[in-house]
């Protein structure tokens, strides 16, 4: 019986991927986890801004420049989990040979790009009173620049090509072999010396007080849910662009260029 029941799990499982696969069946499924997504990142950013800039105490070492932990942790947090999803579809696309992969993995690099811009000038913003310099040559500060450069070099190099074929490809080769350098940058406090102080939040416990920690992983939260919605919004304008010439997305941009037209008319009269 348990046999037979994940047989038949397995089954729909498959089903679901291979429908939502095309990306005629995945278009108006990204509209609607976009919506949602918007809704759930402007609610817990609210949330956790309120508690981490006026309920959280200030810290006895650092004062108040340690609230910059509310943007910083969180944006480290995603431009290292984006990374990972990106090498994750770029995978996907090479062994299933899914248009859709590819381009959610394009989606998902210029939000990754962000949070690891915002990571890197956030950090330089924590480092100055704390450490006295914008920069020094740490490990997770030089392995997190690095991987700010896989995010541009992939985007870049999937641009370089006519062929869009043999760009996806061969982004996402530099996303796959660039994944990595994701668990280099996480172990890199523990494998040297660095200025980078140990983690606050482990299994099984956390150095924070709870209303600071409880702020992080709102925002973390929030981050990821802004992630998730630029994503969706991203790889429904990718989607259009590359099935312009089928028949359901000519009437989807013929539908969106009368109703612009119509708008227009309507404001002249």
């Amino acid at each position: 019986m348990a046999a037979s029941e994940q047989r038949s799990h397995d089954r729909f499982a498959g089903r679901w991927f291979w429908r939502y696969a095309a990306p005629s069946q995945f278009y108006p499924l990204a509209g609607r986890i976009e919506i949602l997504c918007w809704a759930i990142a402007a609610v817990l950013a609210v949330t956790g801004l309120y508690l981490g800039l006026f309920r959280a105490p200030t810290d006895f070492q650092q004062g108040e420049v340690y609230r910059i932990i509310y943007i910083h942790v969180p944006a480290s947090w995603m431009a290292m989990i984006i990374y990972l999803a990106m090498a994750f579809w770029s995978a996907v696309g090479f062994v299933f040979g899914t248009r859709l992969s590819f381009m959610m993995s394009h989606a998902l690099a210029p939000t990754g790009a962000i949070m690891a811009f915002v990571a890197l000038w956030t950090g330089a913003l924590w480092g100055r009173p704390t450490w006295g310099t914008y920069w020094v040559w740490d490990a997770r500060l030089t392995t997190t620049l690095i991987l700010f450069f896989l995010y541009i070099g992939y985007i870049a190099l999937a641009a370089a090509f006519d062929d869009r074929r043999k760009g996806d490809r061969a982004a996402a080769l530099i996303a796959i072999v660039g994944a990595v350098n994701v668990p280099i940058i996480y172990f890199s406090v523990k494998w040297w010396n660095t200025l980078h102080q140990g983690a606050s939040v482990r299994p099984g416990g956390s150095s924070m007080a709870t209303i600071m920690l409880t702020a992080m992983m709102i925002m973390t939260f929030s981050f990821w849910a802004y992630s998730i919605a630029a994503a969706m919004r991203r790889v429904r304008t990718l989607i259009l662009e590359r099935e312009r010439d089928t028949a359901w997305a000519r009437s989807l941009i013929g539908a969106s260029t009368s109703g612009r037209h119509e708008a227009t008319a309507m404001k002249a009269r």
